[in-house]
């Protein structure tokens, strides 16, 4: 059974960082795209960031520049490093591998 845990969130004040990792397990994610999304109160949930298995990124643009997509193969981990954060990326994020989701970790970033 494919689980997605993820962890890290919290509260922070703007301009902070935060580091969110997701743990997967009954899954080896070495040749898989990892991704990470996010949700937030009264909107559809939205894409942030995509890893590769050859370790390429994408990113969303409103993150770009300020976010850190990374993988550890080894540990079937991946992590998101949130520098800068502002109040509107506040959300719930979550992480993805196919079609399996993660519970999420709130993210609440204050102004």
């Amino acid at each position: 059974q494919v689980q997605l845990v993820e962890s890290g969130g919290g509260l922070v004040q703007a301009g902070g960082s935060l580091r969110l990792s997701c743990a997967a397990s009954g899954i080896t994610i070495r040749m898989k795209a990892m991704g990470w999304y996010r949700q937030a109160p009264g909107k559809e949930r939205e894409w942030v960031a995509t890893i590769f298995s050859v370790g390429s990124t994408n990113y969303a643009d409103s993150v770009k520049g300020r976010f850190t997509i990374s993988r550890d193969n080894a540990k079937d981990m991946v992590y998101l490093q949130m520098n800068s954060l502002k109040s509107e990326d506040t959300a719930v994020y979550y992480c993805k591998v196919m079609d399996y989701w993660g519970q999420g970790t709130q993210v609440t970033v204050s102004s």
